[in-house]
């Protein structure tokens, strides 16, 4: 990348990275000179996640995420490694170097700021002729002119080419729009991605235009659309309005499913209401939810889809901590047609007398069962007990269970002791994989990757072991006796050792966070994988004749064999290595 060197090492010391991972996770318990907490990237009950205050890295031993400080930025915030140093450069009050732009970043402003004309583009089609019938739409459906503007809707013509067409004249090219999803291609040619529909602009918490949602008019087509993933835009990792609901006075955030609804939720006054764009809400999107509030309220629709998704979405939100409400609409299948036939007191009433997620389970539970007959009085008990075991608190369990036990008619007793029997069973579960997922680096001699797997298991053991020498004694990149990156079995490690060489041999950091600019996520995690592995460095130079040995027998064993090498892999890792020459 082009940012300085000594701009890169000042932003790794003025952010360390316990403070700036402790600001997204708990970092609640130390073992050794590890804090642990619940991994920010995948759902877990006991802590796998370590940070390492004196490495200054972060490993997960459950799911294999790892790096410095910049790379948790990249993960935790969905950003590109130039904005993430852009966002902790302004953490610490850091002025960004302006010779730092790149390519890729260059780029992806030109997205957003293609992203933001089109959707002035459809807002200003609203007053044409043809948008009357947007227009039209939107009156019969209750959204007013000053809320249409809030949330910048828009109308995108009948038409196969009109946006293409505005945006050519304003100098913008197809393959921007291509990349943006604006326009798509057929057989025939491109022709506009969103036509005859309402439109929505998809506008993250940082303000930027990164994508759309369009509702259809007419019949043809699905009745949602939705811009494909791009440089910008990753419909799992945003949620529609949060822009708005963010600056909330609530309190809490009103989760639904369709864009009407939350534009009718805010015009009546619930301002923190949100949507997942065209999917069932992922961990990512709950764990955005709570860096703004630690309270849900699920507003999803009445039917049974949507009980499912409701379902769902406890079992994530609750592995976060987060408190959860659950809605239950009668006589309206949304809270759009609850509004509009009831009213936003009625609404707002219906938010006070929310359940809480427990009781909307169990109850939900109930309603399965005919406790009346024997059978299904049992079925009921074990699933109800079940639940009532995943509870995080003792008194919230023996209040639920003896509920349970008032409702299956059995003796309070029976039923707490149940519970705890189950408690008991799933805290020894979570232990026993929480201590296979932290002895499993060790123990395995594949990378978590399936991208990154190993051809040659003995070679790539030996070639993990170099590159943690070098890691941990740079000096030892001088030795002349060195294999060379085409030697290595695995192209992965040939391309972190070839960069590593050469930033020894031009005298930079080879601090992970230094690195975070040069090394995929995949080679990352790999790499902090390596270095939680042991090495005795009483032995270095012993160490690395032994593994140097290792690599070049191997490598001659797959020679023989006829097995394909990495011999044009040196021409490809030469710019990686820098000043290392192969």
């Amino acid at each position: 990348m082009a940012f300085p060197e000594n701009f890169i090492d000042e932003l790794i010391q003025r952010n360390d990275i316990v403070d700036v991972v402790g600001s997204y996770v708990n970092l609640s318990k130390r073992s050794g000179q590890n804090y642990f907490g619940l991994c920010p990237f995948h759902n877990e009950r006991t802590p796998s996640f370590a940070v390492n205050p004196s490495g200054q890295f972060y490993h997960c031993f459950g799911c294999g995420k790892g790096g410095g400080v910049i790379n948790f930025i990249m993960e935790a915030e969905n950003l590109p490694y130039p904005d993430a140093v852009a966002f902790l450069a302004k953490r610490a009050g850091m002025q960004m170097p302006e010779e730092s732009q790149d390519r890729d970043a260059g780029r992806r402003r030109r997205l957003l700021e293609l992203n933001k004309a089109a959707a002035r583009w459809f807002y200003e089609q609203l007053a044409t002729p043809e948008g009357k019938r947007c227009t039209d739409y939107m009156l019969k459906r209750g959204i007013s002119p000053q809320v249409a503007r809030r949330f910048g809707l828009g109308f995108a013509p009948e038409s196969w080419d009109a946006l293409r067409n505005a945006m050519s004249a304003q100098d913008w090219r197809e393959d921007e729009m291509l990349a943006s999803d604006l326009i798509r291609r057929s057989e025939h040619g491109f022709y506009d991605t969103f036509r005859d529909r309402l439109m929505f602009p998809i506008i993250d918490v940082r303000g930027d235009f990164i994508g759309f949602s369009g509702r259809a008019l007419g019949d043809r087509g699905a009745k949602y659309l939705n811009s494909r993933d791009t440089m910008v835009y990753n419909k799992g990792r945003n949620l529609f309005a949060l822009n708005l609901a963010k600056k909330s006075k609530s309190g809490y955030l009103i989760l639904s499913e369709g864009n009407i609804d939350i534009v009718s939720l805010h015009q009546a006054g619930f301002d923190s209401a949100v949507a997942s764009l065209g999917t069932a809400l992922t961990p990512e999107q709950a764990r955005l939810m709570s860096r703004y509030t630690n309270e849900v309220i699920l507003a999803y629709d009445s039917d049974a889809a949507g009980q499912k998704a409701s379902q769902r979405a406890i079992g994530i939100l609750e592995r976060l901590d987060m408190k959860v409400r659950v809605l239950h609409m009668e006589g309206a299948k949304d809270p759009d047609e609850f509004i509009r036939s009831k009213g936003p007191d009625a609404f707002r009433a219906l938010l006070e007398g929310s359940e809480d997620q427990v009781d909307w389970r169990l109850n939900a539970i109930t309603a399965k069962y005919d406790l009346h007959q024997p059978d299904q009085k049992v079925a009921f008990l074990k699933e109800a007990t079940e639940m009532v075991a995943a509870l995080p608190g003792q008194v919230e369990r023996e209040v639920y269970a003896i509920r349970v036990a008032g409702l299956a008619e059995v003796t309070r007793e029976a039923v707490v002791s149940e519970v705890e029997r189950r408690r008991r069973r799933r805290l020894t579960r979570a232990q026993k994989e929480a201590q296979q997922a932290m002895i499993r680096p060790e123990r395995m001699s594949q990378p978590a990757s399936r991208e990154l797997r190993y051809s040659d298991p003995v070679s790539a053991a030996a070639e993990e072991g170099l590159i943690r020498l070098l890691m941990l004694e740079p000096a030892l990149a001088s030795q002349d006796s060195l294999p060379q990156a085409s030697d290595f079995s695995s192209e992965a490690l040939g391309q972190i050792y070839a960069l590593l060489r050469g930033r020894i041999a031009e005298r930079e950091s080879t601090e992970l966070g230094a690195l975070a600019g040069s090394l995929t996520p995949d080679e990352m995690n790999l790499l902090v994988s390596i270095l939680q592995k042991p090495e005795q460095l009483t032995g270095s130079e012993r160490a690395l004749k032994d593994y140097t040995t290792r690599i070049l027998e191997q490598k001659e064993r797959r020679e023989q064999s006829g097995a394909p090498d990495l011999n044009a892999l040196s021409e490809r890792l030469r710019d990686k290595g820098k000043g290392y020459h192969s």
